[in-house]
């Protein structure tokens, strides 16, 4: 090799690659930036029309959450091998016990389990009037845009997705989200 030529090393890059991995991590980047519903962002998150959710429950009953209009509804993607939606879960049936006067319906969306397993941990919660929908290959979760789980969503009376916690929900995060749309009702 000449001394001129390694000064243009650079020429033998095959630009393919060089533009895919740019791709690659423009992608990444763009991903996990992205704005995500109730993560700590200054301001208000962006109010979206929550997408369809219907089927039959675990105890067999019809359920449209386009009937709900008119009720706050709090939609939590859960599974019964998933420890922080164990922890979580009496919180939640304990909030809509509080709250269901007031309009609030909770529904959780049970991703990629049997139902006797579902079964023995509402009966492990007493949560067994909680209403849950089976999501046993996950695509209603994916139409939610859940990545893990557990997942939390607000839904205001207008069938709007008003808030959203990627991960365990505390009391605080709930009566922050829900007084504002239940108190006075």
């Amino acid at each position: 090799m000449s001394a001129g030529a390694g000064r243009f090393w650079w020429r033998r890059i095959r630009p393919a690659p060089a533009v895919v991995l740019l791709l690659a991590v423009g992608l990444g980047v763009a991903v996990t930036t992205g704005h995500r519903y109730g993560s700590g962002q200054v301001g208000r998150p962006p109010v979206v029309a929550a997408p369809a959710l219907t089927g039959t429950t675990l105890t067999g009953e019809r359920f449209d959450l386009a009937a709900a209009r008119g009720h706050v509804v709090v939609v939590n993607v859960f599974a019964s091998w998933c420890g922080p939606c164990r922890d979580e879960l009496p919180l939640l049936v304990e909030t809509a016990r509080h709250w269901s006067p007031q309009g609030l319906e909770v529904v959780g969306l049970n991703l990629r389990d049997g139902p006797d397993a579902v079964r023995a941990l509402l009966d492990q919660a007493n949560a067994g009037d909680l209403t849950v929908l089976p999501d046993p290959d996950g695509t209603r979760a994916v139409e939610w845009g859940v990545r893990g789980v557990p997942e939390t969503f607000v839904v205001d009376r207008d069938g709007r997705i008003v808030a959203h916690q990627p991960g365990v929900v505390t009391g605080q995060w709930l009566r922050e989200r829900l007084s504002p749309l239940l108190e006075g009702a």
